[in-house]
């Protein structure tokens, strides 16, 4: 009797622990898993995992493309992913495109471009007749703040706000600025510095950026190009630069720093001509996105992998690191993110090629944006490197930047019809 009582116990033990577990992968796949999955036309969702997909009843209902969908001809439907083909996780949705064929690139592009407004980079104080101040300081300014407008002024340039704020007489100067997304409006007092006895307002601000990153893919049927995976960001401040204007033109990469534990490594190029290759229209979190006018890629067209289709284990990079030709380079995929995530940082890799590694080490900088593909498909681009492993890094999913780059394609055509 104390013999069954005991294995009652135990069993009813083992139970909760396994309605426990049972109940923590349900939350955890309910929470991770995308609540939306793009498929190619005529092809079902098809999900790695013990996941049975069960699409829900009621017709498909089409696509509407706007000026704003990321969406190719197609029809979308809800489906329900159950864990074992039993237990229900999430509804989700399924939308069909048509199967975008991409090239991908790996070659390296040097970047030029003007921000939208300047960026406020340091305060700074400075001495006047009453002691040291900082008029942008004492108005509210932050570094990172984005100003627009100063004195009803458009300012796109460390000249433009120098010309305003000399020429104020001491008069209070308003200051339109974005802080974080949203506007803001704020006077700046300016004060005669006794050093050159003319106004300032005690601030720094970033007007510009260049420097070499890696195309992903270009788009033959389009003209459009995507790079990078990451935005481009002030150095000082970490924050996204608003992009004004800004052009492509051709790079050579002629070193490398090599990457070690501690030390990320970098290419080292330079521009090769001054005439643009192509133009830049949006730098965002999943990456820089433009029309190239003037480009010849070197590999050839493969077809746009999705996210539910990448596999942990064997992949190919396109990277350059000596001249404009990029190589295939072995790595190897060791974990999958499908959370829908705005850091670039989607998947882990790590390069296992001995002829990479005795080159770069690894990743380096420079090499954002080197396009992976996985049988036969374009599926991501690397995005950053492991400071203390530069062997290891992150790498954003390709069916993401495509997306941004329709959005981008479609926001300057409607821009182009609209003037």
């Amino acid at each position: 009797m104390v013999c069954m009582q005991k294995k009652i116990k135990i069993g009813a033990v083992f139970i909760n622990i396994l309605i426990t577990g049972l109940l923590s992968l349900i939350v955890y796949y309910n929470k991770n898993l995308p609540d939306n999955y793009y498929v190619t036309s005529g092809d079902e969702l098809q999900l790695t995992g013990a996941f049975e997909i069960i699409k829900c009843s009621g017709d498909a209902a089409p696509v509407i493309k706007t000026k704003n969908s990321a969406s190719g001809p197609g029809f979308s439907h809800k489906a329900e992913l159950k864990l074992f083909g039993i237990i229900p996780i999430k509804t989700v949705t399924v939308q069909e495109v048509s199967e975008p064929v991409l090239i991908p690139c790996g070659e390296p592009f040097g970047i030029k471009m003007l921000t939208q407004g300047v960026m406020v980079v340091e305060l700074s104080s400075f001495q006047t007749e009453k002691g040291f101040v900082s008029p942008a300081d004492n108005a509210g300014i932050k570094v990172g703040d984005v100003i627009k407008t100063v004195d009803g002024l458009p300012v796109n340039s460390n000249d433009d706000i120098e010309k305003i704020i000399s020429s104020s007489d001491g008069l209070p100067v308003s200051v339109k600025l974005l802080r974080d997304s949203r506007e803001m409006s704020l006077t700046v007092n300016p004060v005669i510095c006794a050093g050159d006895n003319s106004y300032r307002a005690g601030m720094w601000v970033r007007d510009s950026s260049a420097g070499i990153g890696t195309l992903t893919f270009y788009n033959p049927s389009t003209g459009s190009f995507a790079g990078l995976g990451h935005p481009v960001c002030d150095s000082d401040t970490g924050k996204i630069l608003p992009l004004q204007s800004g052009e492509v033109v051709k790079v050579s990469i002629n070193g490398v720093k090599k990457g070690r534990a501690g030390y990320p490594g970098e290419l080292m190029g330079m521009f090769i001509s001054e005439n643009p290759i192509g133009y830049l229209e949006n730098n965002c979190i999943n990456g820089l996105y433009g029309e190239m006018t003037d480009f010849s890629p070197k590999n050839d067209a493969v077809p746009l992998g999705m996210r539910q289709e990448i596999q942990a284990g064997e992949a190919f990079i396109y990277s350059t690191v000596k001249g404009s030709t990029p190589q295939l380079y072995k790595i190897i995929i060791e974990k999958i993110d499908l959370v829908d995530s705005e850091d670039s940082k989607n998947m882990i890799i790590k390069v296992v090629d001995d002829e990479l590694l005795s080159k770069s080490g690894g990743i380096v900088q420079g090499m954002s944006g080197s396009p992976i593909i996985q049988n036969g498909k374009l599926i991501g681009a690397v995005t950053h490197v492991f400071i203390n492993n530069p062997a290891k890094g992150y790498a954003i999913f390709a069916d993401s930047m495509y997306d941004e780059s329709l959005k981008a394609e479609n926001n300057t055509l409607y821009i182009k019809k609209a003037s």
